[in-house]
């Protein structure tokens, strides 16, 4: 199963994207996730490295950078996943069994085709596109 990140990163953001004219702090928005503050400092950290929000020291709260339909949910994805793949696959396998030996190519193929399959649909969905189901 895929943590919860990318949700909670979503949820972050559309709280942001509700409230544009309003900085909002970590224990505010830890409490429309339901989670601690320090999960929400941490992506929010993600989420400002990569452009999607913006902090100032000494200033509490944070702020979007860019509008809801000018962010995709790839943005986001991209931004709380540093790693190269979804899937990972076990090391080692034994290379003199039938399967061990072809185990590794053969599912880095279907793999890859998922996680592009799964970054398509991201790309294809805003901020916005969520928010308006949010709403309606």
């Amino acid at each position: 199963m895929i943590n919860s990140r990318l949700s909670v990163a979503i949820h972050i953001l559309s709280l942001l994207a509700t409230q544009p004219q309003q900085r909002l702090t970590s224990e505010f928005i830890a409490g429309s996730v339901q989670t601690n503050p320090v999960v929400v400092r941490r992506i929010s950290g993600l989420l400002r490295k990569e452009g999607l929000i913006s902090t100032h020291a000494g200033i509490s709260g944070a702020i979007l950078t860019k509008e809801p339909r000018y962010i995709t949910l790839l943005d986001i994805y991209n931004a709380v996943f540093s790693e190269d793949n979804l899937f990972s696959i076990h090391d080692n396998p034994n290379p003199d069994c039938p399967v061990g030996k072809e185990i590794q190519q053969t599912l880095n193929h279907s793999f890859a085709r998922a996680e592009n399959a799964m970054k398509n649909e991201l790309a294809a969905q805003t901020l916005e596109d969520t928010m308006e189901h949010l709403f309606a």
